[in-house]
């Protein structure tokens, strides 16, 4: 007599889903069919962010991997530099605050962050009067070099948007001001991955005419607004701190597209790209 060949339940459904060829299983291992995709989706990435790390490549790491702030890649400043993933793409990493741009706001949860080994700034000498001033350093070519692909890569599989390519300071200006003002961002405008950079014949044309009238402070805290920054077009400038945000959110502005002065002081120079910005991307 010859006994019953039995399966338990789960496992002959998934040997018949297998053989239909639509079949998987959850992580968990429950079988589920995939038969029937819906057209209706995207990437949950929304974003990706540069930051710099401000210390070395030890420190990052040990913050980045035992802190309670994190990122999905770290860029090393070794000869040649290294891509270190630290955090998977489909898991959120906190990387970006509470930052905002656009409608979007807690960017931690749409976004994928690369931080860059760069020290940012370095200290002069102490003046007569004890006053230090930053000096920003470049980022080394190579390390660019390395960067360009990851971006590419990242932006090419989840269907990011290039206005959508930002610095931390960016989407978090009240207090961060990284990738800084010697990140290569026009580079990445002449590459195609971020959007062209403004038409420097009407830069100069909206240049000429606002020399003659600098706009005011709410100009700029709507037009900033209007670009994407986490600012409110209409509060008022005499609420206790608008002012600093405003100076700071025109400052990381500079950084990008105006780093040879980045004192966060409404200028004609800085009007006129915003003016052309802003221009260029109404509908």
């Amino acid at each position: 007599m010859h006994r019953a060949l039995t399966l338990p339940l789960a496992a002959l459904l998934v040997l018949l889903a297998l053989l239909g060829g639509c079949a998987t299983t959850t992580p968990g291992g429950v079988p589920i069919d995939t038969s029937h995709p819906s057209q209706a989706q995207d990437s949950r990435v929304l974003f990706l962010i540069l930051h710099y790390t401000v210390g070395n490549y030890e420190s990052a790491l040990r913050t980045l991997t035992e802190g309670n702030v994190s990122a999905h890649y770290l860029v090393s400043d070794e000869s040649p530099p290294r891509i270190l993933r630290l955090v998977p793409e489909e898991r959120r990493a906190w990387h970006s605050g509470a930052s905002g741009w656009q409608r979007h706001r807690l960017l931690n949860s749409s976004s994928i962050g690369i931080e860059i080994v760069h020290p940012g700034f370095a200290l002069t000498p102490p003046d007569a009067a004890g006053r230090r001033e930053r000096v920003y350093l470049p980022f080394p070519e190579a390390q660019i070099d390395a960067l360009i692909p990851l971006v590419r890569d990242i932006v090419k599989r989840h269907e990011i948007r290039p206005e959508r390519i930002l610095g931390h300071g960016e989407v978090t200006p009240s207090y961060k001001e990284d990738p800084g003002p010697t990140f290569p961002w026009r580079r990445l405008a002449e590459l195609g991955i971020t959007p062209p950079w403004p038409d420097q014949a009407r830069v100069r044309e909206r240049q000429a005419v606002y020399e003659a009238a600098v706009p005011e402070p709410e100009w700029f805290q709507r037009k900033l607004a209007q670009h994407g920054y986490p600012i409110d077009a209409d509060a008022a400038l005499e609420q206790p701190g608008q002012r600093r945000l405003l100076q700071r959110v025109l400052m990381n502005f500079q950084m990008r597209y105006r780093p040879a002065r980045f004192d966060g002081e409404p200028d004609a120079e800085s009007a006129a790209l915003l003016d052309v910005l802003t221009q260029r991307e109404a509908p």
